[in-house]
Formats: structure tokens, C-alpha cells, sequence
């Protein structure tokens, strides 16, 4: 009889401190920290938050009389440019009304299937002032990408890579043939350049699309030492999604099994009408916990966990850490922290010290977390 296999041992998952950055908050989609100190907020109503250095909370005045806040759409995504330091450049992902939505270069504007005309999902550049008193827009960098009606699945997630570039994730609108529909910006993960000109690399020469197949990818996370992208989707009722993003790849959501419905019942990642689409890394199962946003821990206060990714869960109301395997394909231990302690959690940014800046997401009284290992 062959002797018993040993198992091996689950790794010791740190205890954490959780400290209060800013308070008073409603609906924070996202939170970036910049070299100065000063750590940034925005409500998905239209509101811009800054923690300076020196310990001032302000708001940061800001033109957003165009400003489309509806369901799940509104003052969405932040990020810092690469060049931050020299250009005061911060990009948003943010909804928009107005007469028309803009020039949309190679795409076909009838295929977009947003809620109402002038309506769509806009990256929009900005500088702010050293002081961080006043966000001045600079222009839109991409405009077209599509929201639902009442606001639904606009994503849209902004990660701004080290190499200048721009990937955005955004929703399908509840659409049922946006997201297999290269026509359309939504239900994607799309490439750009920082004048929003497609990046290169993308597989499809002169467009932004990088990926497509996706439902709602709200998170965008990008590995330290092997540079892989990640994206973090939200589910129907059920399989969240963690996707390791590589270029051309199709994630198989496929919602149009009926003519013209909607049909949510269909798998998120479905092989039989997508032939080739690419397995997720981890998928929730059934039910849904809600997935909207994560980053990569890293520091030697996380111990062995150093490394996993941290994804956020708004409906399990809770921290998620997914350690994954050497190959970055699966997933080999999970653990879960901060459950019910604060509500549902949406953002997760990570800080050069190792800690995490989380955002609450619970309607009023929201705030803006420090997390990090109690030993840190």
C-alpha cells in the first residue's frame, strides 16, 4: 500500500489593522495616492475628495455639469498617469450627457446600444494643481463606450500602466450582443494609448480592443515581477470572475441565447457558443458575492500570503485574498478578512508601503480604509 500523501499545510494568514483615512463619504467608486501624499476620491455622483499630506480633507472643485450619474454609472475609475509626477495627469472614467457622443474613430456609433441618445461612458483627462485644490479637464481621451438603461454595467475600471498606456475595462450595458461585438467599446477590456489612439499590440490593428467576452469588469490588477493583467468581473447570480487578461482573448460571455433578451442565465464563461473562450482563473460559484475591484498585496508583512491578489466583494461584504499558483492560471488557497466588519467594500488600491486603501460602498457614511498587516 502506498504510503499517504502529506497535505500541506494552510498558509498563516496575517492579522490586519484597519485605520480611517477619510469618512463621511457617499458611494467612493475608486481612491489613487500620489507620491506628494495626498490620496484622491471620487463619489459616483459627481464629487472629488482629497486628502492632502498634511492631514486636510477638502473637496477638490472640478467641471462635471456634464456628468451622467444614473444606477451604476457616474464618476467612476481614477487613475494617475505614469507620469504623474511631472505632468499632474489623472484620468477618469466617467458617465456623460450631452448633444452626441463624440467622434468614436473606427467604431460603428449604431452598434454601441447605450440607454439614450448623447449618452456614453467617457476616459477623460485632467491636471490638478500642486496644492490639490482644483482638477482642470484637459480633454477626453475616449469617448462611446456604452451604458444600460438606468445606468447599468458601465463599468469601468482605468489602470494606468507603467509603459504609458492606458487599459480600461468597461461593461456591457446590458446589451445581449455587445460583448462579443467588435463593433462596440463595451463589455471589454480595451488598450489605449494616453491621446486614446489604440495601443500597440492590440490584435485587432487600429482599434482599442485588447479582450472581449466579458460581462462587467470593474477591476484591473496588474501582477508584480511578471506583469501579467488580471481583471476582476462581476457575475450574474452567480461565478465572479478573476480572468487573466492576455490579448485577443474572448472570456465567453455570450447573453444573446434569445433574440433580443438579455439572457443572464447563460454560463459567464460559455465554450459551447464561444468556442476557445478562456477559463477564469477563479470564479465564485454559485451564489454571487459581488467582485468589484482588487490589486496585488505585496511586502514582507504579508508573509506567505505576500503576492496574492486581494479582490473586494461588495455582497459577501468582505476582503478576499486568492493566492495564486507559479503559472498564474489557477488558484491554490483563498482566505477571506474584514467580513461584515465595514459593509460591502468596492475598491482596493495598493500603496508603496505594502498597505491597501479600500473604499466602502454602503450608500452614506462611507469612507476610505488603510489596511495593512498588523505587523507592518
Amino acid at each position: 500500500m502506498a504510503a499517504p500523501t502529506a497535505c500541506a499545510e494552510p498558509a498563516e494568514f496575517p492579522s490586519l489593522t484597519v485605520t480611517t483615512v477619510m469618512d463621511g463619504l457617499a458611494r467612493p467608486w475608486d481612491v489613487v495616492a500620489a507620491p506628494d501624499g495626498a490620496v484622491l476620491t471620487g463619489e459616483r455622483s459627481g464629487r472629488f475628495v482629497v486628502k492632502r499630506a498634511d492631514g486636510d480633507v477638502a473637496e477638490v472643485s472640478a467641471e462635471l455639469s456634464d456628468l451622467y450619474a444614473e444606477g451604476e454609472t457616474g464618476l467612476m475609475g481614477i487613475a494617475l498617469a505614469a507620469d504623474f509626477e511631472t505632468s499632474r495627469t489623472v484620468y477618469t472614467c466617467q458617465g456623460h450627457r450631452g448633444a452626441g457622443t463624440g467622434p468614436l474613430g473606427s467604431l460603428d456609433t449604431g452598434s454601441l446600444g447605450s440607454a439614450e441618445p448623447g449618452t456614453d461612458i467617457r476616459v477623460v483627462s485632467w491636471t490638478v494643481d500642486p496644492e490639490w485644490t482644483a482638477l482642470t479637464r484637459t480633454g477626453d481621451v475616449l469617448t462611446g463606450i456604452p451604458t444600460g438603461p438606468g445606468g447599468r454595467h458601465g463599468g469601468c475600471r482605468i489602470l494606468a500602466h507603467p509603459d504609458g498606456t492606458l487599459y480600461v475595462g468597461t461593461g456591457d450595458s446590458a446589451n445581449p450582443t455587445v460583448p462579443q461585438d467588435r463593433n462596440s467599446l463595451g463589455g471589454k477590456v480595451l488598450h489605449i494609448n494616453a491621446d486614446g489612439t489604440p495601443a500597440a499590440g492590440n490584435p485587432d490593428a487600429g482599434s482599442p480592443l485588447f479582450t472581449l467576452g466579458h460581462r462587467n469588469a470593474q477591476g484591473l490588477a496588474l501582477q508584480p515581477g511578471s506583469g501579467r493583467l488580471y481583471d476582476i468581473e462581476q457575475g450574474t447570480d452567480r461565478d465572479d470572475e478573476v480572468n487573466l487578461i492576455e490579448a485577443g482573448s474572448n472570456y465567453g460571455y455570450r447573453p444573446d441565447r434569445a433574440p433580443f433578451v438579455y439572457d443572464e442565465s447563460v454560463p459567464m464563461t460559455d465554450p459551447e457558443r464561444v468556442p476557445g473562450a478562456v477559463a477564469a482563473v477563479w470564479s465564485s460559484g454559485t451564489p454571487t458575492i459581488a467582485t468589484p475591484g482588487g490589486t496585488f498585496v505585496s511586502g514582507a508583512d504579508w508573509g506567505e500570503w505576500d503576492g496574492a491578489l486581494a479582490v473586494t466583494s461588495q455582497q459577501a461584504k468582505k476582503l478576499l485574498f486568492l493566492k495564486l499558483s507559479e503559472d498564474g492560471r489557477s488558484v491554490v488557497e483563498t482566505q477571506s478578512a474584514l467580513t461584515g466588519e465595514y459593509g460591502r467594500l468596492r475598491s482596493a488600491t495598493r500603496l508603496p508601503d505594502g498597505s491597501l486603501l479600500i473604499t466602502t460602498d454602503n450608500g452614506s457614511g462611507d469612507r476610505v480604509l488603510r489596511v495593512e498587516p498588523a505587523n507592518g
